[in-house]
């Protein structure tokens, strides 16, 4: 079988909505990454979730960063502070009230292993796909038809970026749909396009609000960049592990 890529980038989203953590090796499981979106950040007047995607007040949450700790405990690092703290804490929560101006908690969601929390847990938005598959074959198809885009992986919060020559006009991987492949020794099938939201516009660090990056996406591609895979075969993924179809 040829190698169709390598993988360039590895990400988890420990906590919902907020930035994700760069990896360099990623254990998957037929749920998706190991420590992948496990907490959620809500309103504590009503319990929503946030929604940064289409509520302006929530806008601000990708700013906030989220990793874990080899103890599997969550960290946050909150724009204008300097330490990564723990979370959930009540001292955590009240500094990420005072940045986003209202009253807001991290809450583990539900069958969320929590050793030592004993307070409330909370649902996701949505089930979350298990993998989320996206080339630099697509981010340059994406960049020329926005030349003056910032197209910022971190806009589209893939599982795996793969690094995949690029094949004039087209998003590869959105033809792939029901196709198998391996990427070292995980096999996944490929089972939906992934149809982008408000979430892919709005400003992050270092990268600015830009509508024009979902008018393309629409315009261009049904309003897909990327795709979502089943798990079919466990196992770990590395920076540099090559892709390949496999025999249908």
């Amino acid at each position: 079988m040829t190698d169709l890529g390598h993988v360039r980038e590895l990400w988890r989203y420990p906590a919902s909505s907020l930035g994700g953590e760069f990896l360099g090796k990623m254990a998957v499981g037929t749920s998706g990454a190991d420590g992948d979106r496990l907490f959620g950040l809500i309103d504590l007047a009503n319990g929503e979730i946030a929604r940064p995607d289409t509520v302006a007040r929530w806008q601000k949450v990708p700013h906030i960063l989220a990793r874990l700790r080899s103890d599997r405990s969550l960290e946050v690092l909150v724009p204008g502070t300097d330490t990564w703290m723990p979370a959930p804490t009540r001292e955590t929560d009240a500094i990420i009230s005072d940045y986003l101006g209202f009253g807001t908690a991290i809450r583990p969601f539900e069958k969320t292993p929590a050793p030592g929390y004993a307070g409330a847990f909370t649902k996701p938005r949505y089930d979350k796909a298990p993998i989320h598959l996206l080339t630099t074959a697509s981010l340059a198809r994406l960049q020329a038809l926005h030349p003056t885009g910032n197209i910022d992986t971190r806009r589209f919060r893939p599982s795996v970026l793969v690094d995949i020559p690029e094949i004039d006009g087209s998003f590869p991987e959105t033809e792939w749909m029901g196709r198998r492949i391996s990427i070292g020794p995980v096999e996944l099938t490929i089972v939906e396009p992934c149809r982008r939201c408000g979430f892919t516009i709005i400003a992050q660090e270092g990268i600015d609000h830009d509508p024009n990056i979902l008018r393309t996406l629409v315009r261009h591609n049904r309003h897909n960049f990327g795709v979502y895979c089943r798990v079919d075969h466990t196992g770990d993924i590395g920076i540099g592990d090559a892709m390949r179809l496999l025999p249908s």
